[in-house]
C-alpha cells in the first residue's frame, strides 16, 4: 500500500479526533503558533465525558477553555512554559507549571518521564515522499509524536512547509484530520523610548560576523533595528520573526560568516506576520529544529561570537536574575534563558546579555532590586551572569565579586534608586 493510501486510510474527523482521549490521559498539544484551537474546542466540548486529562504544553496561543474555571477535574495542563492561556489557572492551582531547560524538554518525552498516551500535532499537508512538515513549531512537537503511545497529526493546508529536522512521516501517525484554520498572527508593536535606548547599548557589543539569538517584543526589534550598520550578522536562535526577515532584506543579516550552518537561520519556532509566514515557506534559508538541537548550549557554543540577548523580571544587586515568575506568581517559565546564555558563554567571543528597563510601573519600581521578592525564582544564577543592559548602560558582572557586582549594577540602575541599592550592599557587607 503507498503511503497516500494509508495517508486516506487514516483520515478521520475533527469530532472524531477529540473522542481519542480518554479519562486518566496524559496528552500533549502542539504551542505557540501551532496550537490547535479547533481541536482545544472540541475537547472542552467532551469535558462531563472525561476525568483527570494531563494536558502538556508549552506556550498557547488563544483562548483556551480547557483552564477556565471548573474545568480542573476534568483537564489539568502540565505546563512547561506558562502564557496568558493558563497563566491564571496555574497561580489559582487548577493547573501545574514544570520549571525545565527548554532543550531538555524533549528528553523528558523520549525517555518517558512524561510518557505520553496521546499527542495532538499540526502540520503542513505532506510532500511528495509523505513527509509532513512541523511548519512554524518544532520544540517539542517531533519529540512527542516520535514517543507516544498514539498520534493524530491534524494537516492544515495554511501552516508553512518549513525545512530542517521538522518532518514527520504519514506512516508514523495513527489518524489524519484535515482541517484548515488560520495560523496566530504576532503583530510587531514597535519599541518605547527606554527600548530603543537599551537597543543601541547593546549593539554596541555586537562585533560584524555575529551570531545572535534575541526573542519577542520591544528590546530585541529595538536590538535589529540599532544592527543596520552591521555586517554579515548570522542567527541561531529560538524564534525566526519578522524583525529577522528585515535585517535579511536590509542585508545586515546574511549567515555568511556563521562557524556552524553557515548561510542559514537556525530556530525552533516561528511566530509573527502571515509576510513571516509566507517567507519561511519551503525556504531552504532556514532550518527549524527540535529544542534539543537549537537549544542545546553545547551546539550553541559552536557559533563563533555567539550573542544571546534575553529579559528578565527583576535583577538583584549580586546578579540574580528572575524571569519566571513575579514573587510566587507563576508568570513565563524558564524557556531557552539559560540554554543561550550559557551557550554564548562558551563560545569563542561570545556576549550573554541579560537586558531590562531599570524600572516599572511608571519608574515607581526598580527592576534592579535589592534582592529579589520573596518566592521569586532564580533562573539564571549569578555566576551565569556576563552582561546586564539597561537603558543607563552595561554593567559586566563576569568574575566580579559582590561589591564590584553592587556597584556596576547601581550604576545602571535609575538614578532615584541608586542610593538605596548602595546602602543596602553596605548594610550586608557587600561594600
Amino acid at each position: 500500500m503507498s503511503w497516500i493510501e494509508k495517508y486516506k486510510d487514516k483520515i478521520i474527523s475533527l469530532d472524531e479526533a477529540a473522542h481519542f482521549v480518554k479519562s486518566n490521559s496524559i496528552i500533549f498539544l502542539s504551542g505557540n503558533a501551532a496550537t490547535p484551537g479547533n481541536f482545544i474546542e472540541k475537547l472542552a466540548a467532551r469535558k462531563n465525558e472525561l476525568e483527570n486529562v494531563q494536558v502538556n504544553h508549552l506556550l498557547m496561543m488563544g483562548d483556551d477553555p480547557l483552564s477556565a474555571p471548573g474545568m480542573e477535574n476534568h483537564f489539568r495542563h502540565n505546563s512547561l512554559f506558562v502564557g496568558p492561556a493558563d497563566r491564571a489557572a496555574v497561580n489559582e492551582g487548577r493547573s501545574d507549571y514544570v520549571p525545565v531547560f527548554l532543550f531538555e524538554i524533549p528528553s523528558i518525552f523520549l525517555d518517558r518521564l512524561i510518557p505520553i498516551n496521546f499527542a495532538y500535532i499540526h502540520v503542513s499537508p505532506p510532500d511528495e515522499h509523505g513527509f509532513m512538515s512541523f511548519g512554524v513549531e518544532c520544540v517539542a512537537s517531533k519529540a512527542a509524536a516520535e514517543s507516544a503511545d498514539f498520534v493524530i497529526a491534524q494537516v492544515n493546508e495554511n501552516m508553512p512547509r518549513t525545512l530542517g529536522d521538522s518532518f514527520l512521516h504519514v506512516s508514523r501517525v495513527n489518524k489524519i484530520v484535515e482541517h484548515n484554520q488560520e495560523i496566530p498572527i504576532l503583530n510587531k508593536k514597535g519599541f518605547t523610548e527606554v527600548e530603543k535606548k537599551i537597543g543601541e547599548y547593546i549593539a554596541d557589543l555586537v562585533d560584524d560576523g555575529a551570531t545572535m539569538q534575541m526573542g519577542i517584543g520591544g528590546i530585541p526589534d529595538a536590538v535589529l533595528a540599532a544592527l543596520t550598520n552591521k555586517k554579515d550578522l548570522g542567527v541561531h536562535t529560538e524564534m525566526i520573526s519578522d524583525g529577522i526577515v528585515e535585517g535579511i532584506e536590509k542585508g545586515f543579516i546574511t549567515n555568511r560568516r556563521k562557524t556552524l550552518h553557515p548561510g542559514k537561520v537556525i530556530g525552533t519556532f516561528v511566530l509573527g506576520s502571515q509576510r513571516l509566514y509566507d517567507f519561511v515557506d519551503n525556504n531552504p534559508y532556514f532550518e527549524i529544529h527540535p529544542t534539543d538541537y537549537t537549544n542545546n548550549p553545547f551546539v550553541v557554543a559552536q557559533n563563533d561570537n555567539m550573542v544571546a540577548i534575553n529579559s528578565a523580571i527583576e535583577v538583584d544587586v549580586t546578579g540574580q536574575v528572575c524571569s519566571d515568575s513575579i514573587g510566587t506568581r507563576i508568570y513565563s517559565g524558564f524557556g531557552g534563558q539559560v540554554d543561550f546564555i550559557r551557550g554564548a558563554a562558551y563560545s569563542r567571543g561570545g556576549k550573554p546579555i541579560i537586558a531590562l528597563p531599570s524600572t516599572a510601573k511608571n519608574d515607581t519600581v526598580s527592576k534592579i532590586s535589592t534582592q529579589l521578592k520573596t518566592g521569586a525564582g532564580v533562573v539564571t544564577t549569578r555566576a551565569d551572569v556576563h552582561y546586564v543592559v539597561t537603558e543607563y548602560g552595561v554593567a559586566y558582572l563576569h568574575g566580579k565579586n559582590l561589591r564590584q557586582r553592587a556597584q556596576e549594577l547601581s550604576n545602571i540602575a535609575h538614578p532615584n534608586f541608586r542610593d538605596e541599592l548602595l546602602q543596602y550592599a553596605k548594610k550586608q557587607k557587600y561594600m
